[in-house]
């Protein structure tokens, strides 16, 4: 108990089970403290599947007497609160964050489906179709779908969500990154990220989000960095909310700890293809094309048909000379993007790194047309750095929103 507390940030821990018989549950918890393993309640519940929510308000409640926490009236509430009359649509739901949690393209859309599933079940649940914003505007960063399909249908989503309860974090997160996604609107996306964690302090994806999206994008490096501390506080065993953190390290020039935050995450999943590609690029920034290209490869023969790894691995051979193998890449990611999304934005950084600027921009000018996910990162990404000194560049970053958003801090490279 002492290992878990410590992990997870905490002094005490629930502990318990559920049981489940036709419409019956049984739930047996116990609230411990861990630094002394005394126990300081326990309880068990006999209630019909339909009585769910109502037995998670009485424990949370009994928690908080026990522990003497001071609730705030909004905290209240969403003790009391029943997101849905539905035990079936609940499980869906349960079920699409689950494949949602893993991050992968495949994952999303069977997340995309749960969701879908749980509304239909339930037309009204607010957070279902929170979570169909969720999955259907993270599904292009996956390559899962170009932008122009997926994101209309995140936004769609989250104002469905929202008509149901303006209070859900989860719907005004989503709302928030498309403003800067889909919109390239960064006062906007802020005001709406600062309306989420208002509404629910405890959200880490919108903490997360906020930071990865929008703050590091506009060179708030500092609140980037706090943002993601919260995130990694409240979901210690998140994955993507590790990576990130990492990823919030090599905006803010911190290469050393980047790389022991990445390194972190893996330990805890060695095939977490975010981690894998996230610490190549660190030892590519750093010079280590050796060990940048390592990671690439290993990150390939994780997840076997990758193209974040492949058009990573194409960028790190055009920055270590190799440009035979980088244009074998390149053209395998051209002819990749006849029959699925591929991203314009990778195929731009690996021209840009063979010196074919009027390549690079005609790919970016591609991905600003079709609202590509990565372009929110043009102001700050370091693998653009042969087309800054250009014309084009300033223009783009006006359009782009970052006419007066220089980044804070520079990655040393040296």
């Amino acid at each position: 108990m002492r290992d878990v507390a410590r992990q997870l940030g905490v002094a005490n821990i629930l502990e318990g089970s559920v049981q489940k018989s036709n419409d019956q549950i049984r739930v047996n918890v116990q609230l411990i403290n861990a630094l002394t393993d005394a126990h300081l309640w326990a309880d068990t519940y006999d209630r019909k599947l339909t009585d769910m929510f109502a037995v998670e308000s009485e424990i949370a409640k009994t928690i908080a007497e026990m522990l003497q926490a001071k609730l705030s009236g909004s905290e209240k509430t969403a003790i009391s609160k029943k997101p849905t009359e539905n035990p079936e649509a609940h499980e869906l739901y349960l079920k699409g964050r689950f494949f949602w949690n893993k991050r992968t393209a495949g994952d999303l859309r069977k997340s995309i489906d749960y969701f879908n599933q749980a509304v239909q079940k339930d037309p009204n649940y607010a957070q279902a179709y929170a979570g169909l914003a969720q999955s259907w505007k993270l599904l292009p960063a996956f390559n899962g779908g170009a932008p122009k399909d997926c994101f209309p249908q995140a936004e769609a989503a989250a104002k469905k969500a929202l008509a149901l309860d303006d209070t859900s974090s989860s719907a005004h997160a989503a709302l928030a990154s498309l403003k800067g996604l889909n919109g390239f609107d960064y006062p906007g996306a802020i005001s709406e990220y600062e309306r989420a964690l208002q509404l629910n302090p405890n959200d880490a994806t919108a903490h997360q989000w906020f930071a990865n999206d929008t703050l590091a994008n506009v060179g708030q490096n500092e609140r980037e960095l706090s943002e993601m501390k919260r995130a990694v506080e409240l979901d210690p065993l998140s994955l993507v909310i590790n990576s990130n953190l990492g990823w919030a390290y090599i905006h803010s020039g911190r290469l050393d700890e980047a790389i022991a935050q990445l390194r972190k995450t893996l330990e805890m999943d060695p095939v977490f293809l975010a981690s894998r590609i996230n610490l190549g690029r660190v030892y590519e920034q750093l010079g280590m094309f050796g060990e940048a290209e390592a990671e690439f490869l290993k990150a390939r023969s994780a997840t076997g048909e990758s193209i974040d790894a492949l058009a990573a691995l194409g960028h790190t051979y055009a920055m270590s000379g190799n440009q035979t193998a980088a244009r074998e890449i390149l053209a395998q990611l051209i002819e990749l993007s006849k029959k699925r999304y591929v991203s314009p934005y990778d195929i731009a950084l690996i021209h840009a790194a063979l010196g074919e600027i009027d390549d690079a921009f005609g790919w970016l000018e591609n991905a600003y047309d079709r609202c590509v996910e990565w372009m929110i990162y043009t102001n700050i990404d370091p693998r653009l750095d042969p087309l800054r000194p250009d014309a084009r560049f300033d223009d783009l970053l006006a359009r782009l929103g970052f006419a007066n958003c220089r980044p804070m801090l520079v990655l040393d490279r040296s």
